[in-house]
């Protein structure tokens, strides 16, 4: 049986932090604000595979009052979801994210994300789409206070 999961997540900028998504860091003036290294990328990835297999979300499995986990690398929260997934015989079958921010631009990182993120998932960098826009200027993302990511990962159950 194949089933989806849809994953969301947005976190703020803020000043003095690297600016990490999909595991790659990319140059600009704030990173953003969160527990662990608040990549939304990899955040909404690992949300999308744990609801595709009916599983809690990342908040459940890596509390932000858990303070052992802070600043771990989201990879490994990926990489969390990925065996959760392999636990109960599933295969993920493939990833399509999106991430929503008005700066920086993306484009020029959407390769090495895609394999870090399969590599993380334990699956081919073909089967990881990663792609960009902005929010034309409205709400809080337009005005550039933050980045959003929104993902559907396929997910082959027994």
């Amino acid at each position: 049986m194949t089933t989806s999961g849809l994953g969301y997540d947005v976190h703020r900028f803020i000043a003095g932090r690297p600016l990490i998504l999909g595991g790659v860091e990319i140059p600009h003036d704030r990173g953003l604000d969160g527990h662990s290294d608040a990549d939304v990328l990899s955040h909404a990835i690992a949300d999308a595979v744990l609801g595709a297999i009916g599983e809690q979300d990342i908040g459940h499995h890596f509390p932000n009052t858990d303070p052992g986990i802070r600043g771990i690398s989201s990879l490994e929260i990926l990489e969390k979801a990925a065996n959760l997934a392999r636990a109960r015989g599933a295969r993920i079958n493939s990833i399509d994210a999106t991430v929503i921010a008005e700066a920086p631009k993306i484009g020029p990182h959407v390769f090495p994300m895609r394999e870090r993120i399969a590599g993380a998932l334990g699956m081919p960098p073909a089967r990881v789409a990663v792609k960009a826009t902005t929010n034309e200027g409205l709400g809080s993302i337009g005005r550039g206070e933050g980045i959003a990511a929104m993902a559907v990962a396929s997910v082959e159950l027994p």
